[in-house]
């Protein structure tokens, strides 16, 4: 089996991911020919660089949680199947992603693409966290589902 994650490497990732988005959202920013679209890419970096100080409070109280499971290392067997298939969770690849995008429709589609995978991933993380932090993990989701509706709303103006 490939590498099996701690709760702490599990924030970790949402740190990672949410850098990815930061990073693609501020290189969508200058790329972008709408100034809508600019702002709203403006907007949702600024949002990622907030979670990213969330996620990292919440690696201070979970060093040594570990979770409920069926048995050894479900769980984090579980959250590797999740991370291994979230583009976000490879360091670089927001930049990398945003410079390969041709045009503001496809950077909303990729967005939201985006913002769809890591509300899954949250999802999946409410496990590894204390129960006092699931609390803190289901509003970041909330914040996502908002940025999920803001860039189908940008979509559906195109369309």
């Amino acid at each position: 089996m490939a590498n099996i994650f701690a709760a702490s490497e599990i924030v970790k990732l949402g740190v990672q991911i949410e850098k990815n988005g930061m990073d693609f959202y501020n290189a969508l920013v200058n790329r972008s020919k709408d100034k809508k679209a600019s702002g709203i890419f403006r907007y949702l970096a600024g949002e990622e660089e907030k979670h990213i100080s969330v996620f990292q409070k919440l690696l201070n109280s979970i060093e040594k949680y570990e979770p409920a499971e069926s048995y050894p290392n479900e769980y984090f067997a579980y959250m590797n199947a999740l991370a291994g298939d979230h583009v976000f969770t490879k360091e670089g690849r927001g930049k990398e992603i945003a410079n390969k995008v041709k045009s503001d429709k496809e950077a909303i589609e990729l967005g939201i693409g985006f913002e769809k995978d890591s509300i899954i991933f949250y999802e999946g993380m409410k496990k590894a966290v204390l129960a006092g932090e699931v609390k803190i993990i289901e509003q970041l989701i909330l914040q996502e589902e908002s940025h999920l509706q803001m860039l189908q709303n940008q979509m559906e103006e195109r369309e």
